[in-house]
């Protein structure tokens, strides 16, 4: 039984990234975009529910969503948690779908929705990053994530690490459909004297 779920693991992650590198070559793939582009694959309901379990989301974070796509991340932290929180998103159809969603659940005052390179957002008001992008881009990303967050502030990468930065915590979720999903969760630590990172 033991081997069939971790089988099942196996091939739900490898079929996740399959899926996700289909578009990352094409560079500016969408106008503005100046990295690869990573295309939009929704995360179940679920999923979002125990990622932003884990991240421990409150009414006091602020959620910030990088390649926030339809904006459900975002949006179930402001409906279900009571957090504020801002998705960056460069394709400017999902952009408006991620705004209808806010509407619709009556959380606009708390999730907003940016068009935006996520490599150009700002996040030094975060305190939670999501993420649902591709190993290389979380490594891309981690310099910005240690220089722009502050200490404590936690990282939530659904399927992918963040190179050699090991994850606090990780956990396995299984959605409706029988896939597991690989949810890894990091925190900012205290930056020590004289150096970029406290890592």
């Amino acid at each position: 039984m033991q081997a069939v779920r971790q089988s099942d693991l196996m091939s739900s992650c490898n079929q996740a990234r399959s899926h996700r590198l289909g578009d990352t070559s094409r560079m500016g793939a969408v106008e503005g975009a100046s990295r690869p582009y990573v295309s939009f694959e929704p995360t179940d309901p679920q999923v979002v529910t125990a990622l932003l379990r884990l991240a421990g989301v409150g009414e006091r974070d602020r959620v910030v969503d990088l390649g926030a796509g339809d904006g459900r991340i975002v949006v179930a932290a402001a409906r279900d948690f009571g957090a504020r929180g801002v998705g960056f998103e460069i394709n400017p159809r999902l952009v408006s779908m991620a705004r209808e969603r806010a509407r619709t659940a009556g959380v606009e005052d708390l999730a907003q929705f940016v068009q935006q390179d996520l490599f150009e957002a700002d996040l030094r008001a975060a305190t939670v990053v999501t993420l649902f992008l591709l190993p290389e881009v979380n490594v891309l990303l981690r310099p910005k994530l240690l220089a722009e967050l502050a200490p404590g502030a936690r990282i939530i990468s659904h399927t992918h690490g963040m190179g050699d930065w090991r994850p606090e915590k990780t956990r396995h979720v299984r959605d409706p459909a029988g896939w597991y999903h690989r949810l890894h969760r990091w925190s900012i630590p205290v930056r020590a004297l004289g150096t970029d990172d406290g890592r």
